[in-house]
């Protein structure tokens, strides 16, 4: 067990308290999180002569570690399954629910999936912008095509696969926002979750509901089900 203080070599340890003692293992958690390694002459990364004395240094990833490798892929699928519930929930809209919304002067279902598309573009743009594509001229847009908005969909989920994929594995951060490239992924899963549940509400408001039958399959089943 070591004393550890709330600051090492500059990096702060939100987690941690000065007066906190705790094991090697817990430190080495929160620097990974940080993106920084410990390191003292040990293949362990703890000096064996003085644990009171520990050294800090920034790390870059290097994604030809098998284990990092499979934990970004695994990440990237989580992404491809979000993008698949959201294009398999633009499917099993019933007739007339692209032009459904939840209380007047709400944006239809239309202009809710191509908000999820504009959205994830002008992210990519600011943040890896090596992997922009050309923004739509409107956010909210009633698009009636179904086929065009899951081309849409398609487009701008790659996007940001292509752009956290690269940036993780070069280790470079984002320009703009977010700790971590994986944060992006995070962030837009949780943004289309809201706007998935927004899409529901409005199809049962307009009385053209969704049934949970028709929807799991397709929606639930594709977070839950192994390859």
């Amino acid at each position: 067990m070591i004393a550890v203080d709330e600051n090492l070599c500059g990096i702060r340890l939100p987690a941690l308290r000065r007066d906190i003692v705790c094991d090697v293992s817990t430190v080495r958690l929160v620097l990974a999180a940080l993106g920084a390694d410990l390191y003292a002459g040990s293949q362990y990364g703890v000096s064996t002569n003085n644990l009171s004395q520990l050294s800090v240094k920034k790390r870059n990833v290097d994604m030809s570690d098998a284990t990092d490798q499979r934990l970004l892929e695994a990440l990237l699928d989580s992404w491809d399954r979000n993008n698949t519930i959201l294009v398999n929930l633009l499917r099993a809209l019933p007739k007339g629910g692209l032009g459904a919304k939840p209380m007047e002067g709400s944006p239809s279902v239309a202009e809710l999936f191509t908000h999820i598309h504009f959205v994830r573009l002008v992210l990519v743009s600011e943040d890896a912008p090596e992997f922009a594509r050309k923004l739509p001229e409107e956010e909210w847009v009633f698009e009636r095509d179904p086929d065009r908005i899951a081309q849409m969909l398609n487009d701008s989920a790659e996007a940001v696969r292509d752009a956290v994929k690269s940036r993780v594995e070069a280790g470079r951060d984002m320009n703009l926002h977010y700790d971590h490239p994986i944060l992006l992924l995070q962030h837009m899963i949780w943004h289309e979750g809201y706007h998935h549940g927004q899409i529901k509400l409005a199809l049962k408001v307009a009385d053209r509901p969704i049934t949970d039958e028709e929807a799991g399959p397709v929606t639930w089943d594709i977070w839950m089900r192994k390859k």
